[in-house]
């Protein structure tokens, strides 16, 4: 593994603590359970989005074919794009809102 490799990987890591640390600091339960659901909401768009990434023919493409720095970079952007598309009431897919609703009653 490269120096870029290694550093990205723990970045990652470390970027998904730090988000736990928030959610898991937040005050009271309900208040975690909403970071919760937005951050499961922000995941999956940001899968969705990667997955479909895979599926376009880069073959010919301006950018030529895909290199490990590419992906590096595509996977901050899929990630920042699904977390904002999540937070946005009017761009999210509503699922952080049914999470939230249906695990509310279990939350004291």
């Amino acid at each position: 593994m490269d120096y870029i490799q290694t550093n990205y990987a723990t970045n990652v890591v470390n970027n998904d603590a730090q988000i736990f640390n928030n959610i898991k600091g937040s005050g009271d339960k309900k208040a975690q359970l909403k970071k919760v659901a937005n951050e499961f909401e922000s995941m999956f768009i940001t899968r969705m989005i990667s997955l479909m990434d895979k599926t376009v023919d880069k073959e010919g493409g301006i950018f030529g074919a895909d290199s490990k720095y590419e992906n590096t970079f595509k996977s901050f952007v899929f990630q920042e794009v699904g977390r904002n598309l999540a937070s946005n009431e009017h761009t999210s897919f509503g699922f952080a809102k049914q999470i939230y609703q249906q695990m509310e009653r279990y939350v004291n």
